[in-house]
């Protein structure tokens, strides 16, 4: 983890070297997601809900996942830019260095900027929870530190197989695009508006719904059953994620050098 951080200042630094551009990108990421979330706003303030869901209980769902999205865009850039380092040969060097490659991809690139989409999430969270009803506990807000942190695990993990892939194809895929922007889109709002199979695909395959819907409805009281098993559900970002290194680790076994 000291390299990790190491990999961060660095980065950090170098991109404050054009302070100008860095403050522009990071000001232009804070309105990229507003032109969504006046869609969501405009759409409840016309038919007012959504079945059963309420504008602010939509925006917390919203908020969350948009927070997950915006940091594992900062910190697992390296994955998701990873096609570079093995077109241009540099995973090799990866590949020498006495350390894992894991920790070195992931140090490879981070996009600071998008700390401004991250802070425009922050703010409809804390609008979104201002206006909502609900009893605080320990355990809720656990549970809600929980589905941020695991929905930045889960986006990681996609990052990671698309990042497999270019151990065979070379070049990223646009395909991955489908369970990260696609996935990101859909488990922003609540997964029981959809039909079955998606609501099944997204909690089971993918498992967006684990950390947005079902968690949130522990947090907002609708609950019918067990609630700790209901609390426990972010967990499974880390499930998802360990066969996400596995695979990574069998495309690092099978890479084969560029040879020039």
């Amino acid at each position: 983890m000291g390299l990790y951080f190491k990999y961060l200042s660095i980065l950090f630094k170098s991109q404050l070297q054009y302070r100008t551009s860095f403050w522009l990108l990071t000001f232009g990421q804070f309105f990229i997601p507003f032109s969504v979330f006046a869609g969501l706003y405009f759409m409840f303030e016309r038919f007012g809900q959504l079945r059963g869901w309420s504008f602010y209980e939509t925006a917390l769902c919203f908020a969350i996942i948009h927070m997950a999205f915006s940091l594992s865009e900062c910190f697992a850039r390296g994955f998701d830019a990873f096609s570079s380092l093995v077109a241009g040969g540099e995973f090799d060097r990866v590949l020498v260095r006495p350390r894992s490659t894991v920790v070195q991809v992931l140090g490879s690139k981070f996009e600071f900027t998008r700390f401004g989409r991250l802070l425009q999430s922050a703010i409809i969270l804390v609008w979104a929870l201002y206006n909502l009803p609900i009893e605080w506990s320990i355990a809720k807000v656990i549970t809600l530190l929980l589905m941020v942190a695991s929905g930045v695990l889960i986006f990681t993990g996609i990052y990671m197989l698309a990042a497999t892939l270019c151990f065979w194809t070379i070049q990223g895929m646009e395909v991955a695009n489908i369970f990260t922007d696609g996935g990101r889109e859909m488990a922003q709002y609540p997964l029981n508006i959809y039909q079955k199979w998606v609501t099944v695909f997204f909690t089971f395959i993918i498992p967006f719904g684990c950390v947005s819907y079902l968690p949130l409805l522990y947090i907002l009281d609708k609950v019918h059953g067990n609630e700790i098993l209901y609390m426990l559900m972010p967990l499974a970002g880390v499930l998802f994620l360990l066969p996400c290194i596995l695979v990574w680790q069998l495309g690092v076994r099978h890479y084969r050098s560029t040879g020039s």
